[in-house]
């Protein structure tokens, strides 16, 4: 290949076939770089534990969205909106990233964290998520903080034993109170969210009153809405 570009350097009557190949082969690479961009950002480096340090028993990856209050949000804009952190699969990998994130009691706006499992999209519409539903609990202000990572590191720490059920976590600040919800595979499941549901209660220690809500990510898709028309346990 490469003799048949220094022949026609030499042959001054292929000036013409000369700028051909030289074009057709800047095409060429220029789509061999778009390809291997695209492969690059499609094999990621997988995440895994340091030498000596602690694996979790799945890897996770936080995310962060922020929006103006009151604007409808389709799945495309709430989409774009989300920005990814940072993905872990040990222990310390976590408290590496925790350590310098916000608070959420520190938290102000419409704004809210995600913890998921890798490759699980927070929203509704994630082939993980569009069977199943997720608990919510309304906190007053000042205790989203300890129940959020309280949450956390018992989802982390694989304390709701209910297998491959649990997707991930949501903090929400708002401006009247915190939400905090699980969301989950199989809304029909009701063993599984009775079992999520009480193990909720013990991991934040929840007063026996407490108000929890179940919603199904059908139902949400269907309003539009996260936390409106939930059925309430006690």
């Amino acid at each position: 290949m490469n003799n048949k570009f220094d022949a026609l350097k030499d042959d001054d009557s292929g000036d013409h076939d000369q700028n051909e190949e030289n074009s057709t082969q800047k095409d060429g690479e220029k789509e061999k770089m778009e390809r291997d961009k695209s492969q690059g950002s499609s094999k990621r480096k997988a995440v895994v534990p340091g030498p000596a340090e602690h694996p979790l028993q799945y890897n996770y990856t936080f995310w962060y969205s922020r929006r103006t209050p009151g604007r409808p949000t389709s799945s495309q804009s709430y989409e774009q909106n989300i920005k990814q952190i940072g993905t872990f699969a040990s222990v310390e990998q976590f408290w590496r990233f925790y350590s310098h994130m916000v608070r959420p009691g520190d938290l102000t706006g419409h704004s809210d964290f995600h913890l998921f499992k890798e490759g699980i999209k927070p929203m509704w519409e994630d082939d993980a998520n569009k069977n199943g539903g997720k608990w919510i609990i309304r906190l007053r202000k000042g205790l989203a903080s300890r129940c959020w990572e309280n949450l956390i590191l018992a989802m982390l720490g694989e304390q709701f034993m209910v297998g491959e059920e649990i997707c991930g976590a949501v903090v929400s600040v708002r401006f009247q109170e915190d939400i905090i919800s699980i969301w989950n595979k199989t809304a029909s499941d009701q063993a599984t969210t009775a079992r999520i549901r009480d193990t909720l209660r013990r991991v934040l220690n929840l007063p026996p009153n407490t108000i929890m809500e179940y919603k199904t990510h059908t139902d949400s898709i269907k309003d539009n809405s996260s936390f409106r028309n939930t059925k309430i346990t006690l």
